[in-house]
């Protein structure tokens, strides 16, 4: 099947042309998930190369399933979000101390060197907010509010009730906020 083609064909369907030898579809799965992937890992792990390795484990990980993949049992995006969320807790629980002085800069083409100080800057204050989270909030802020997936969503990434997520991200929005609190000037929030 062309490249072109495959942008409009189902997950569930480019998996089985994967199993079935299709490199294209590949190609166009990791497109898809790969960016959304180490988004959440870098999240919950505040490390890009460990967000990336994480993000290759888990398409790794489809590959190595694609032969035996049932269509509509669950979701591949669900799935996906699943196994990264798991790798990224494995990787916490290992951990002894985090470590967020990895986290680079991001190049964001603003017009200024000061607004970019200043975003950077609040990157590192929520990156660092976000690690004092339980590990089980974390998951849930990152998912609700930094990459826009609904409750229902999440509660098949996490396994776990819709109420459940709504307590967890309810809980860690509230704690975010603690965290944060008396930072407004700092991080240039207030106008004078």
């Amino acid at each position: 099947m062309p490249y072109d083609a495959l942008s409009e064909v189902s997950d569930d369907a480019l998996l089985v042309l994967f199993a079935n030898g299709d490199g294209d579809a590949a190609r166009m799965l990791t497109l898809r998930h790969a960016p959304r992937l180490m988004r959440v890992a870098g999240r919950m792990l505040g490390d890009l190369a460990e967000a990336e390795d994480v993000a290759q484990e888990t398409m790794l990980r489809l590959w190595r399933i694609a032969p035996e993949w049932r269509a509509g049992e669950a979701k591949v995006t669900t799935w996906l979000q699943r196994v990264a969320m798991n790798l990224c807790t494995d990787r916490l629980r290992r951990r002894r101390t985090v470590h967020i002085d990895a986290i680079p800069e991001p190049e964001d083409g603003q017009a200024s060197a000061m607004d970019g100080m200043i975003e950077a800057d609040r990157s590192r204050a929520l990156q660092m907010a976000l690690d004092q989270l339980p590990e089980r909030q974390r998951q849930a802020v990152v998912l609700r509010h930094l990459e826009g997936l609904s409750n229902p969503e999440i509660a098949e990434v996490m396994d776990i009730g819709v109420e459940a997520v709504e307590s967890l991200t309810a809980r860690g929005k509230r704690a975010l906020a603690a965290a944060l609190a008396g930072r407004r000037a700092e991080l240039g929030y207030d106008d004078g």
